[in-house]
């Protein structure tokens, strides 16, 4: 016994007890300790691994409860022989053949150019990174709690059901009326579908509506995963260019079947799409007839002026198709989202989600629907909306005194800033040279379509960075600029 346990380490975030269960788990289902061998008593081992003897009692209690040990007077602790039934005992796999899975391939997405980021972007000082959050701002115990709720027995048959294409009633509703609402939005509960992030939902509506032969119109530069989702389906993607309003809604629409716009933020440049091409986008719309996605992923924030509403809520026709989040408000790893728009149109996305997952799972659902109901979430959205307004001024005030050679594209809000640098910057090489200083930048030539891409562009998130850490980043940054210009 003594050499099939690993030493347990006290700083772990797992107790002492957790990681002793894990251990003595792992080692009777890999049929290490044999049903005959007795255990050692608790009080052996307490002195073994310099524990508490009541430590490994309330362990191997545990363990006997679930059935992986049983106890036997006078005898001691023993691996409980059935604990292994059902299971086949292993053998070395033969020898595998070569397969050329290239020849079977029918799209190749691993090949696409994707947004990296460093992993443990956490561990550097100065992380502007984008989409990520500050683990500080967010209300851990008040999750918690609707957490807990939700598991409760009154809703046991609510999240332990497959409730096969439906949603949970109270996340639909909430999103009804506390979510949409705050974006000018007005739906009925069958004009709204809850999805595994955003990012499901533009691939549902990919999937749905898009053939080889669609032209669709994608904002330029623009957000790589859309172009990779809707690039898998078509070749016929079209590029609309963005300046300091938005997307440029022309007569490029022309033949299109789609076209995807973020008004609220653009994705990557933040910039607000102006009312004038809100009303343009959706008069062409009409007299083009193509649909509207709109990927509404960030709208909670403008540090200048009220809020403006979403381009859904102008639409008189049906012609938007509207894409919501909770990721940048909640917690990027929770993946919930929804998309708005006709009946007809969510009844199909209901249907074609059902042959992928059916539903987002029900406990997240009803945790999250809790959490809003609540008013959590409405207290989070204040407490972010202060500390990113003070970060955004605090970026725009640093990059005007460090890098007034640099021009940072205009926003009202968000939790990034867009820049140009001198033509001549390779923003690729300053990410490199500013990650081994302590600071994460994210290049911009991955938002591009055009090749070869601009390398002077780069963006700034300040979502998990603190106020005051933002300067001497921006300093860091700026000391490396020059040097490459």
């Amino acid at each position: 016994m003594r050499d099939l346990l690993f030493p347990l380490h006290r700083a772990e975030k797992k107790g002492l007890q957790t990681q002793l269960r894990e251990q003595l788990v792992s080692a009777i289902l890999a049929g290490q300790i044999p049903p005959r061998e007795r255990l050692p008593s608790s009080r052996r081992l307490a002195k073994i691994l310099g524990v508490s003897r009541n430590t490994v009692t309330l362990t191997y209690q545990s363990l006997i409860d679930d059935g992986f040990l049983v106890a036997r007077e006078r005898s001691g602790y023993f691996v409980n022989e059935r604990v292994l039934d059902g299971r086949i005992k292993t053998t070395e796999p033969p020898a595998k053949g070569h397969i050329d899975w290239s020849e079977r391939f029918r799209v190749r997405p691993s090949r696409q150019a994707n947004i990296n980021k460093p992993p443990d972007w956490a561990h550097y000082p100065y992380p502007f990174i984008y989409g990520q959050v500050d683990q500080k701002l967010f209300p851990v115990s008040e999750w918690r709690d609707c957490s807990r709720r939700a598991h409760g027995r009154q809703w046991l048959d609510r999240w332990t059901a497959d409730h096969y294409t439906s949603d949970d009633p109270m996340l639909i509703e909430q999103i009804r009326t506390r979510l949409l609402p705050r974006r000018g939005i007005r739906a009925r509960e069958d004009e709204i579908l809850v999805t595994i992030g955003a990012q499901q939902a533009l691939y549902l509506l990919a999937a749905l509506l898009v053939s080889p032969e669609t032209r669709v119109a994608l904002e330029e530069p623009g957000y790589p995963d859309v172009r990779n989702i809707f690039g898998l389906k078509t070749a016929h993607l079209v590029a609309l260019p963005v300046d300091d309003e938005g997307a440029m809604p022309d007569e490029r629409l022309r033949g299109c079947r789609l076209v995807y716009v973020t008004p609220s933020h653009q994705f990557p440049t933040a910039v607000t799409m102006s009312a004038e091409r809100r009303r343009k986008l959706l008069e062409l719309a009409a007299r083009l007839d193509f649909i509207i996605i709109e990927d509404d992923y960030e709208p909670e924030s403008n540090f200048v002026s009220a809020p403006t509403p979403a381009l859904k809520a102008s639409d008189a026709h049906g012609r938007v198709v509207y894409v919501g989040s909770l990721s940048k408000t909640l917690f990027p790893g929770l993946r919930l989202g929804y998309v708005v728009a006709d009946a007809e149109l969510i009844g199909e996305l209901r249907a074609l989600r059902r042959l992928m997952v059916r539903h987002p799972p029900n406990i997240e659902q009803r945790t999250a629907a809790l959490f809003l109901a609540l008013g959590h979430h409405d207290a989070l959205l204040m407490r972010l909306r202060r500390a990113y307004s003070a970060r955004w001024h605090e970026i725009r005030s640093a990059l005007a005194k460090h890098m007034p050679h640099v021009t940072c594209w205009k926003s009202t809000g968000g939790s990034a800033v867009w820049l140009e640098g001198p033509q001549g910057l390779d923003c690729n090489r300053l990410a490199r040279q500013a990650l081994a200083q302590g600071v994460v930048i994210e290049p911009g030539d991955i938002h591009f379509a055009t090749r070869p891409a601009p390398s002077h562009c780069f963006r700034l998130g300040f979502s998990s960075i603190e106020t005051e850490r933002i300067e001497e980043g921006i300093r860091r940054i700026a000391g490396l600029a020059e040097t490459l210009t």
